[in-house]
């Protein structure tokens, strides 16, 4: 029997298989797939481009071949004679299904966009500005004393402002003498200061005196999620935020993923390096849109990620990355001027700067979240987890500070989740359930109101992002719907009929508008089981740090990225996210490695630093230490199987409720087991 094409679009990780034939719009419609479209299908809209992606997925199981989908055709061909098609898209209404394929959304072509939630923290930041605006007043040119007008203007800085070794690269060259005749001899000069080499360097020249403003962006640069700021650098104010879904996505949606990618598709690093760059630079065209500047005033950039994505940014291979010893080609910071990364959409003669690395597991995030959360300078022992697809947890106090990273996985970004999907308006993002009734109500993103209140309307519900299926898990065992080992009951056993049967396990539905078309949206076994995999990673990570540092339990908590501003402390120890800790004491620091990268961004002095900092920080590595198994193990269970949570029990009781009975049994009113009549 022929086995039809599978189907694969990320970043959903939605899949399905389907007859040679069957177009890609139609193939994503009865997945539910997020892909717009206005035109009914006729090639007109363009709403529906997607870019397919060809090679050996391992994460997916499935290799995609040149000739997976149709043929170019005449309307593809039109559209793009007319308002053109980037390289490698196609209109998803004319591609059809032709072999295995994996086929990206953009999120130009998805109806619902992501919600950005790394967004900016306000901090106060001591300016130092590697970039800085200096007006001068030039020589003028002498035949008797000949000499260049770059090396006039270096004079010139050097006298007025006591700054020496002063190099102006090409694009500089270019403009300077018609603007130094322009402005009489007088201008304003972006100068930036190597923070590295201490060089000056000439980014951009203006006639007279420029009262304009030159800005900087900050960018996280997450396995998941692109997240940049816009920041003055006059006075380091945020005039711009925004973020988009790393293309990278749709070559794996974690690390290894990649890394795998690369090692069995020659040149799928280039690929990968390419996709990363082009989201750049798009993304900094439209924040500087957003802030009503142009892309030129755009004078640098500072850059945190992991190290699997840090060498993909700069173009090097990661593959070292996924075998011991985990080498990284370097782990020091790196300045170098952003054409050299194909970074061409601000500034001309823009400089980049990248923090270190700590380690080969351990990246510049991490440095990020140590140079803006200081634990090295705490009195007391502080955890900082930054959650993510990969983890980084640190652990320190002013004797020591330890780091690790852990492989979550993409479960608390929506993925893998049956219902998941990033966070865009109509995803539920908040879940309650009363333990009594076992009825559920949710806030979506996009709606002030919960489910239940009269206001809340009949919106369009899509899904269930990050931050709510983690509350949706911790509720459910809240409320007795599952147990310890993370099973959901039966309706007999949890005594609602919200409890469904799936095949040999059950789901719990949280939503249902099937009757109006609309999706059936349930936290499955399968989903309990994504969720419990990256919860005991991140646990056990924390654990292996308590066990470096000598210590059972931590003073206080921060939670850093995304979740640590949508998630509530109590949820995250009912999962056993985090270890057990006073709830007072667990605080959210917002995107804390983005707001390292704006105090790099803004203080050549914080770069310096880090440098320092990283040197002090022990590196524990996940992936060779003998206990992390059986700390991942242990942690399975909700909460957890062995360690106490005697702070969580101050504040809510668990039920303690068994739903693994093999062969399908109930529990009566008295706990017992009533065994299934044999037929």
């Amino acid at each position: 029997m022929t086995t039809d094409p599978l189907v694969i679009f990320t970043p959903s990780g939605k899949r399905g298989r389907f007859p040679v034939g069957t177009p890609v719009l139609t193939a994503a419609r009865q997945l539910g797939v997020d892909l717009d479209s206005v035109c009914g299908g006729r090639g007109i809209c363009s709403k529906c481009q997607v870019a397919p992606s060809y090679g050996e997925f391992s994460k997916h199981g499935v290799t995609a071949r040149e000739g997976a989908l149709s043929d170019w055709n005449s309307v593809e061909q039109r559209y793009d004679d007319i308002r053109g098609l980037k390289d490698g898209r196609r209109l998803g209404c004319q591609a059809t299904v032709q072999g295995d394929i994996v086929i990206d959304v953009p999120p130009e072509s998805q109806v619902h966009r992501q919600v950005v939630r790394k967004a900016a923290a306000v901090r106060d930041i001591v300016m130092d500005p590697a970039t800085k605006l200096l007006f001068v007043k030039v020589q003028e040119p002498d035949m008797h004393e000949p000499s260049g007008d770059l090396e006039r203007l270096a004079a010139a800085l050097r006298d007025e402002w006591g700054i020496t070794d002063v190099h102006a690269p090409l694009p500089v060259l270019t403009k300077l003498q018609k603007v130094l005749r322009k402005g009489n001899w007088e201008v304003t000069v972006a100068l930036h200061r190597g923070s590295l080499d201490g060089r000056h360097q000439v980014i951009d020249v203006y006639p007279g005196f420029h009262e304009g403003r030159i800005y900087g962006l900050a960018i996280d640069l997450g396995s998941t999620t692109i997240a940049a700021h816009l920041c003055d650098l006059r006075n380091g104010q945020v005039a711009a935020s925004a973020g988009v879904m790393n293309p990278q996505i749709r070559f794996g949606e974690d690390l290894m993923s990649r890394v795998s990618y690369a090692m069995m598709n020659p040149g799928g690093e280039v690929e990968m390096t390419a996709a990363v760059r082009a989201a750049i630079n798009d993304l900094t065209v439209d924040i500087a849109a957003e802030a009503g500047i142009t892309p030129d005033q755009i004078m640098e950039a500072v850059f945190v990620c992991n190290p699997v994505m840090h060498h993909l940014l700069i173009g090097v291979d990661p593959v070292e990355l996924g075998q011991a010893p985990f080498a990284l080609a370097t782990s020091d910071a790196m300045g170098l001027p952003a054409r050299e990364l194909d970074l061409n959409r601000m500034n001309d003669a823009a400089q980049v700067f990248i923090l270190p690395c700590i380690a080969g597991h351990v990246g510049a995030d991490a440095a990020a979240v140590a140079l803006s959360e200081e634990p090295g300078k705490s009195d007391d022992l502080v955890l900082i987890v930054d959650v993510g697809t990969n983890a980084e947890i640190l652990l320190g106090d002013k004797s020591r500070v330890l780091a690790c990273s852990s492989p979550t996985g993409p479960a608390f970004e929506g993925a893998q989740i049956s219902s998941g999907q990033r966070a865009a308006p109509g995803a539920i993002e908040r879940v309650e359930i009363d333990p009594a009734t076992k009825e559920p109500r949710f806030k979506i993103i996009g709606s002030d109101s919960w489910s239940d209140d009269p206001d809340f309307g009949t919106p369009q519900i899509t899904g269930i992002c990050g931050s709510g299926i983690i509350e949706a898990v911790a509720e459910m065992r809240m409320a007795g719907l599952l147990d310890d080992k993370g099973l959901i009951g039966s309706p007999d056993q949890t005594g609602t009929s919200r409890c469904i049967v799936a095949g040999r396990t059950h789901s719990y539905v949280l939503h249902d508008s099937t009757a109006d078309g609309g999706p059936l949206i349930a936290v499955t076994q399968g989903d309990i089981r994504a969720i419990q995999l990256a919860k005991s990673a991140l646990y056990a990570g924390a654990r292996l740090l308590m066990d470096e540092m000598g210590v059972d339990h931590v003073d206080r908590i921060t939670l850093a990225g995304a979740f640590g501003a949508h998630i509530s402390p109590k949820h995250a120890m009912v999962l056993g996210m985090i270890p057990d800790a006073p709830l007072a004491n667990v605080r959210s620091a917002g995107n804390a490695a983005g707001t390292g990268a704006r105090i790099a961004l803004c203080s050549v002095t914080a770069r310096r630093d880090i440098a320092t900092i990283v040197r002090q920080i022990t590196k524990v590595e996940t992936a060779i230490a003998p206990k992390f198994q059986e700390h991942f193990v242990n942690a399975n269970a909700i909460p957890h199987a062995t360690d106490p949570f005697p702070h969580l029990a101050s504040v809510t009781t668990l039920p303690s409720v068994s739903f693994n009975l093999g062969g399908g049994g109930s529990v009566d009113d008295q706990g017992r087991r009533r065994r299934r009549a044999r037929k």
